[in-house]
């Protein structure tokens, strides 16, 4: 009898919601999610963030030389040497796939001449991109001195989202093993791209004060979904977990095709598929008005209107 009530505990253990913070995102549509405003250290997944910023400042052919400094960070690294030369592209893979902190703060200085440089080009990439509850501290998410870099679920899935439109950082985030400079070869540290063949892309983190965070991506059937946690343990099989569940529910369908339209002698111009995320046996219904010198364009995405007008030409 009393190995009969264990194994139910047990049971009852395993069927027990999980107590993770965590967010879905597709398409733009927060799809499930549980207190995504609330803000936190995220640790290393801000360097999500540092990539974008470098990828979008600088060529990732430059050379870049270490110097004392950088071999002086602490915490996770590349154990880089002082005086040895990396191209950038090789510090974003080392930052990306080993969350190097010298990493960090050799494409920081690099590419904003100084840290604190950097880190204003940080907050403004933040601010351009809607993350209103983000304060970013340092390019590499340390917050043993500084507080570290302050964000939320849903701002940091939209940095993800961001990043990736970004080809290169797509291609760094989605591979396993690099081979760098000075015969390093550096492994990515997220296991769920093993684990499960849609994850495309994502990035670990852990301090001692946020707990582990992790932020990945996935793609399925044309559609890609993000999801970030704070604080669960077993956060690969959560984003597995998640990730399944927003390709078994839903689906994009294409409402107008990219393209040149003609409408009463003038055109429309669609520069990209408009596209929306539907439940998967849901419909959706396109209503195309005409107003002055424009089209409305008028859709339910979900449970929300969604209006756009595009020009006439």
């Amino acid at each position: 009898m009393k190995k009969t009530i264990v194994f139910l505990m047990m049971l009852l253990c395993f069927e027990m919601p999980l107590q993770a913070d965590y967010i879905v995102l597709s398409e733009g549509e927060v799809l499930a999610g549980d207190n995504i405003h609330q803000t936190q250290s995220v640790a290393s997944i801000s360097k999500v963030m540092t990539a974008l910023v470098a990828l979008e400042s600088a060529d990732v052919s430059n050379i870049v030389t270490i110097d004392h400094e950088t071999t002086l960070q602490i915490g996770s690294s590349l154990y880089v040497q002082e005086n040895e030369q990396y191209s950038l592209l090789s510090l974003l893979y080392g930052l990306m796939l080993r969350s190097g902190n010298d990493a960090a703060y050799a494409i920081a200085t690099h590419v904003g001449k100084d840290v604190d440089q950097f880190v204003k080009m940080m907050n403004d990439k933040a601010k351009e991109l809607g993350m209103n509850d983000t304060v970013f501290s340092n390019p590499s998410g340390l917050d043993e001195t500084d507080g570290g870099n302050i964000s939320s679920l849903y701002d940091m899935a939209l940095c993800m989202q961001a990043a990736m439109k970004n080809e290169i950082f797509r291609m760094i985030v989605n591979t396993r093993q690099y081979a760098a400079e000075n015969q390093r070869v550096w492994l990515n540290k997220n296991r769920l791209l093993g684990m499960y063949e849609s994850c495309n892309g994502g990035k670990t983190g852990y301090t001692v004060k946020s707990g582990k965070t992790l932020i990945t991506s996935a793609y399925e059937n044309g559609l890609e979904s993000i999801v970030v946690s704070f604080r669960e343990g077993d956060y690969f099989m959560l984003h597995k977990r998640l990730h399944e569940d927003v390709y078994l529910k839903y689906k994009t369908v294409l409402l107008i095709e990219k393209g040149t339209y003609k409408i009463q002698n003038k055109r429309l111009t669609i520069q990209e598929d408009i596209q929306s995320l539907i439940p998967i046996d849901g419909e959706v219904f396109v209503e195309v008005l005409l107003e002055n010198d424009a089209v409305l364009i008028r859709y339910k995405n979900l449970d929300t209107v969604i209006e756009r007008r595009e020009p006439l030409t």
